[in-house]
């Protein structure tokens, strides 16, 4: 069963009052939109996942949504829905769809949703009421209830909500016919479909408010964790007829780092050190120099798969830093640039990695400029 998750996330969260896109803030050193993914795209019944950005971020998307497609979001949430709805690949059986703003859904709420789909067509999660509800109306004087409704049969709306891929596209029929909805289970209601409800999870509250989004953090940033440190090293002779890549960028020198790869000292040291933190081997062993596949291999996309890696481990990166010894050319006037690409293939904020240079005063090869050398620490975090 192919099984595509829908993250929309093409609003502004105006109602928080940020200047940034709510569903970017940072909630203990990740956005709300990247808990969101990463709680489906973790997910084995998950193939692949969909996200729904504002037009101006999806044409430069972050780059740690590389693997994960994007398409421009609507005026309003439900033309951001059709957008990537379109985009589903003709093999889908199930859509779910889901708030970037819901970042505590939990993998049972996602499972139930999908069987709730396969067995009935339409299946939203859901929580029932605790509390007496009434229905009111305001009047001059204020407001006054004109009904006690029947507790036990309201339901308070969450997501994911999931859909067949005929049923959903029904839906977004109904909504580009001028059907106004605040979710697509009111759309599939729309077209004669019954929507199934599975249970939801109080936990799984949107943050919409500033008092949401520091309750979501202290959530997050009160969860018991362990860190892990790791260290790593790398040293490549330079010679003639190589470039010279520093941390992702290529430096103008007369003599480049010999090696398999593209023999960027600074990822290779990074990488190193993030796979022993994660106690998960080391370089050589993921990608020796017997094969073929890395040969000249950009060591930014080793550095991705490494993060990857220590991803589906649920550790996250906190920061990394580096320092770099080389004669020639300084590295001054190339730093800002090669830690933004380091932060772009760590998938952190630039302000969580630091990069140093210094030279060997003459000792050694090093010293000598025969060759550049690396050192990488990394702190990771991860749920005990």
């Amino acid at each position: 069963m192919h099984v595509t998750a829908i993250i929309a996330a093409g609003g502004s969260g105006s109602r928080l009052g940020s200047a940034v896109p709510k569903q970017l803030l940072d909630v203990a050193g990740r956005s709300l939109l990247r808990r969101s993914i990463e709680a489906f795209a973790s997910h084995p019944a998950i193939s692949d996942v969909i996200v729904a950005l504002p037009p101006a971020l999806a044409a430069n998307p972050p780059a740690w949504l590389e693997g994960v497609r994007v398409v421009a979001g609507g005026e309003r949430r439900q033309d951001s829905v059709a957008n990537a709805v379109d985009a589903v690949d003709a093999v889908t059986d199930v859509v779910l769809i889901h708030d970037a703003a819901r970042p505590f859904v939990s993998r049972d709420v996602i499972t139930r949703a999908i069987e709730g789909a396969v067995a009935h067509g339409a299946a939203i999660a859901a929580v029932p009421v605790s509390d007496t509800v009434k229905r009111v109306i305001h009047e001059a004087d204020g407001a006054v209830i004109v009904e006690t409704l029947p507790r036990a049969e309201i339901y308070l709306a969450q997501t994911p909500q999931a859909f067949t891929r005929e049923v959903i596209r029904d839906a977004v029929a109904a909504s580009r016919s001028g059907v106004a909805a605040t979710d697509e289970a009111t759309l599939a209601e729309r077209t004669g479909r019954r929507v199934h409800v599975v249970a939801g999870d109080p936990a799984n509250v949107k943050i919409t408010t500033a008092a949401d989004l520091e309750e979501a953090r202290r959530k997050f940033e009160g969860t018991a964790t362990v860190s892990r440190v790791g260290v790593g090293y790398d040293l490549h002779r330079l010679v003639e007829g190589r470039p010279l890549i520093v941390g992702g960028v290529q430096l103008a020198a007369d003599r480049g780092a010999l090696g398999h790869s593209d023999a960027d000292v600074v990822c290779h040291a990074i990488t190193d050190a993030l796979l022993g933190a994660a106690r998960a081997g080391d370089i050589g062993q993921l990608f020796p120099d017997t094969d073929p596949r890395w040969k000249d291999a950009s060591s930014l996309v080793l550095l991705k798969q490494v993060v990857a890696l220590i991803e589906q481990r649920g550790l996250a990166i906190e920061n990394v830093d580096v320092v770099v010894v080389l004669e020639r050319p300084k590295l001054g006037p190339h730093r800002a640039v090669i830690e933004q690409q380091l932060a772009d293939a760590l998938g952190v904020d630039v302000g969580r990695v630091s990069v140093k240079a210094k030279t060997n005063e003459g000792v050694d090869a090093v010293g000598r400029g025969e060759a550049i050398a690396a050192h990488a620490v990394c702190l990771l975090a991860g749920a005990r």
